[in-house]
């Protein structure tokens, strides 16, 4: 089949291609970008005019819940609401039942997606097994097994010694641990932001220190054994400064944030809305304002989802008692955007944030772009396109977003992952 994308602006920061052109997919590649009406016919044609054309989008931080977990989330729906929210490729956390700590588990999920799935998904296998924090998964055959990365997200690795094996071991695999960072001793047990509006409705707060503690340490071990860290869902003003600090010597840290974190704040708590309870938990303008000179100044790489979906009954539960997590795959792509009209981002930096460097980071080099032999893996965005966030319309079994009846602005409107083209109002 030969694909025929008409007259979009093509935004691909890392071909330097920002421009009026029209891309060619034949079968599931990209096949090349041309001046407008000098390509090749297509069996199908797509009109873009007034529209985006982006490398399909790339998340680093999901949770699919799969296996295990079918009830909040399974690898049909999550992909399928990765699709509709414009992104193409999923890595999907360790932390399912059973953990991602061994071939097993990976290849269910690898051969799930291929049966299943709406896009590509790429495993993260946990770093200790059963992300318990004491002993090493077996990094190396689960990296044989395509597992992309490894993390123990949700579960802090308090060890430091743990923590600096499995970097030493994970550079035979030219792979990045991702860090969770929490002293959950220093959490002990709280539900939210530490601050004023904590201290207002009786709940016990999470400090700042807690994150910022654990970025510094895993950092400093990083730079002690040459090792790859890639920093989980950075949401606090200290860590952003530590973070650019440490990348100013030299130390081989990768960072992302998550939406939610550079547009919400600990109050949207107010009423204990569950649905704002996020670990890290959501913080303050100040912390707002720092991740977004991050993201400007380039100290944080990526935006990631973070896409933690639960089942509403749980979700709407005592705020004590209701999980962490915030379902982010139809949303992201419309509040990142935000950042391109209050000026923080280009929309050149924001496709690089969401497709281009997540790719770079994960070792993905025929996702995140358009060259020629590329996955044909693309989104197709209005701008223009107002909507108010209804979760009654979500492909994700995960109704629980922190910005239902809030109106957003810019959406895909076309989806194409591996050449299966998805088309939505």
């Amino acid at each position: 089949m030969k694909l025929y994308i008409k007259g979009g602006r093509i935004i691909d920061p890392g071909m330097q291609v920002d421009g009026i052109y029209d891309l060619l997919i034949v079968d599931k590649k990209i096949a090349g970008i041309y001046t407008c009406d000098s390509g090749p016919q297509g069996n199908r044609e797509i009109h873009a005019d007034g529209k985006l054309v982006f490398p399909g989008l790339v998340d680093g931080h999901t949770h699919l819940r799969e296996p295990g977990y079918t009830h909040k989330e399974t690898i049909r729906t999550g992909t399928m609401a990765g699709v509709r929210g414009g992104f193409t490729t999923l890595c999907c956390m360790a932390n399912t039942n059973p953990v991602n700590d061994c071939m097993i588990v990976t290849d269910f999920i690898l051969k799930k997606a291929e049966q299943e799935g709406a896009c590509t998904v790429y495993p993260i296998g946990a770093v200790t097994k059963g992300l318990e924090g004491s002993e090493l998964a077996p990094i190396g055959k689960l990296k044989e097994a395509g597992c992309i990365a490894f993390s123990d997200d949700g579960m802090p690795i308090m060890n430091s010694l743990v923590f600096r094996r499995a970097l030493e071991y994970a550079k035979n695999f030219d792979v990045p641990i991702i860090s969770h960072c929490e002293d959950i001793q220093l959490s002990d047990g709280g539900v939210m932001n530490e601050g004023f509006i904590s201290t207002s409705l009786g709940l016990k707060g999470v400090p700042s220190a807690s994150e910022e503690i654990m970025v510094a340490r895993d950092m400093i071990i990083t730079d002690y054994v040459s090792g790859r860290l890639h920093l989980a869902h950075i949401s606090t003003k200290g860590s952003v400064e530590l973070i650019r600090q440490a990348k100013q010597r030299g130390v081989k840290v990768t960072a992302e944030t998550c939406p939610h974190y550079f547009s919400l704040t600990d109050a949207e708590a107010t009423e204990y809305r569950t649905f704002a309870k996020v670990n890290p938990p959501l913080r303050t303008t100040d912390d707002i304002a720092a991740i977004k000179e991050g993201l400007r100044d380039g100290t944080i790489d990526i935006i990631a989802t973070d896409h933690a979906p639960h089942h509403i009954d749980d979700k709407t539960a005592e705020f004590d008692n209701s999980p962490s997590g915030i379902s982010g795959l139809e949303t992201a792509l419309s509040v990142g955007l935000s950042l391109v009209d209050e000026g923080v981002l280009s929309l050149n930096q924001l496709v690089d944030k969401m497709a281009c460097k997540p790719a770079l980071i994960f070792n993905l080099s025929w996702k995140g772009t358009l060259k020629e032999g590329a996955d044909a893996d693309v989104v197709i965005v209005d701008t223009e396109k107002e909507f108010v966030v209804d979760t009654k319309t979500f492909l994700s079994m995960g109704k629980n977003t922190p910005f239902i009846g809030r109106k957003l602005t810019g959406r895909a409107t076309v989806t194409i992952s591996m050449g299966r083209v998805y088309e939505w109002e």
